[in-house]
C-alpha cells in the first residue's frame, strides 16, 4: 500500500496555486517541463478553493498490483540450487515387454570437446541405445543375456520414415578399423508382421570371440511403434547437439532484468497520482472545459 502525507506549515490558497507551482521540480518532478501552450486565461475564486493544513493518507491499489506481481516473479524465478554444484543428470527409457522379450529404449547425450577459444565442438553424435533381453518366464526377463544395438541418428531417420509395409536392416561391426574386425557381427532387422498390425523387431548378434550365436526377437504394435516414432522425432536434434548451439544464442535479458526492478513500479504510481492532481486542479478552473 502507497502511504502518502502532505504536512505544510502556513495556508495555501487558492491564488499561490498556479500552473508554476505544478511545474515546480521540487513539488512534481514529473512535470517540471510542462508549459501551456494554450490561449485559454484560467483565474481562481479564491471563495471557491482554499487549501488549508491537513494531513491524508491516498490508498493506491495499483501498489496492491506491482507488490504481488513483483512477489509472484519472485518467487516463480527462484528454484533451489543443485546440492552437487553441477546440473542434475536425468535418465530416461521406454519399455515394451512382450511373452518372449523385452526391448528397452535409451537416448544418450552426444559429446562435446574444448577448444582453446573457451568454444565447444560436438566430438561424437548422440545415439539411442536399444537393449534385447530374452524372456526367463512369466514377466521374468534375463538381462544378464540381454544384446545391445546403438541407432546413429541416420537409421533413426530411417525407422521414422518407415512405411507400414516397409522393412530395413542395419549391420554393426563393433571392432571395425580393429584387429578383432569380423569377429562380432550384429544385424537388426526390422520387417512388418503379415497382418499389417505392426513390426517385428529381430536382433541377431554372432560372436566368435565367445563362440555365440544368439537371435533375440520381438513383436512391435502400431501403437508402440508410433510411440517411439514420436519420441525419436523428438530426440533427434538433442542427439546432434543442436539444443546446445541454440541455447548459446539465445539474446540477453538485461530488458527482462530493468523490468523487473521494483522501482518500475513507484514511478508508474507517482506518474497516476501527479495526473490526478493536476486534472483536478484543472476541473476547478473557472472557464475551462
Amino acid at each position: 500500500m502507497l502511504q502518502l502525507q502532505l504536512l505544510s506549515s502556513p495556508p495555501v490558497s487558492a491564488q499561490t496555486l498556479n500552473l508554476n507551482t505544478i511545474s515546480n521540480p521540487k513539488l512534481f518532478p514529473h512535470f517540471s517541463s510542462l508549459k501551456s501552450t494554450q490561449n485559454h486565461a484560467f483565474k481562481f475564486n479564491p471563495l471557491s478553493l482554499t487549501f488549508k493544513p491537513s494531513k491524508f493518507s491516498l490508498k493506491c491499489r495499483q501498489s496492491e498490483y506491482f507488490d504481488q506481481k513483483q512477489r509472484f516473479n519472485n518467487s516463480s524465478s527462484t528454484s533451489p540450487p543443485p546440492s552437487s554444484g553441477s546440473p542434475p543428470r536425468y535418465y530416461v527409457g521406454h519399455s515394451i515387454y512382450k511373452g518372449k522379450a523385452a526391448l528397452t529404449v535409451e537416448p544418450k547425450a552426444p559429446e562435446f570437446v574444448p577448444l582453446d577459444s573457451g568454444a565447444f565442438k560436438i566430438s561424437r553424435e548422440g545415439f539411442v541405445l536399444l537393449q534385447f533381453a530374452p524372456a526367463a518366464g512369466v514377466r521374468q526377463y534375463d538381462w544378464g543375456r540381454k544384446q545391445v544395438f546403438s541407432l546413429s541418428v541416420t537409421e533413426i531417420g530411417t525407422l521414422i520414415s518407415l512405411g507400414t509395409k516397409e522393412s530395413c536392416e542395419f549391420f554393426h561391426d563393433p571392432f571395425k578399423g580393429k584387429s578383432d574386425e569380423g569377429k562380432v557381427r550384429k544385424v537388426l532387422k526390422v520387417e512388418p508382421l503379415p497382418d499389417g498390425s505392426g513390426h517385428f523387431f529381430n536382433l541377431g548378434v554372432q560372436n566368435k570371440l565367445l563362440n555365440m550365436d544368439e537371435s533375440i526377437y520381438i513383436p512391435i504394435t502400431r501403437a508402440e511403434f508410433t510411440v517411439l516414432k514420436s519420441a525419436f522425432s523428438f530426440i533427434l536434434p538433442y542427439l546432434l547437439g543442436w539444443h546446445a548451439f541454440a541455447n548459446s544464442t539465445k539474446p540477453d535479458e538485461t530488458s527482462r532484468v530493468n523490468n523487473a526492478n521494483p522501482r518500475y513500479g513507484g514511478d508508474y504510481e507517482w506518474s497516476s497520482f501527479e495526473k490526478i492532481v493536476i486534472a483536478l486542479c484543472f476541473k476547478l478552473m473557472p472557464g475551462f472545459e
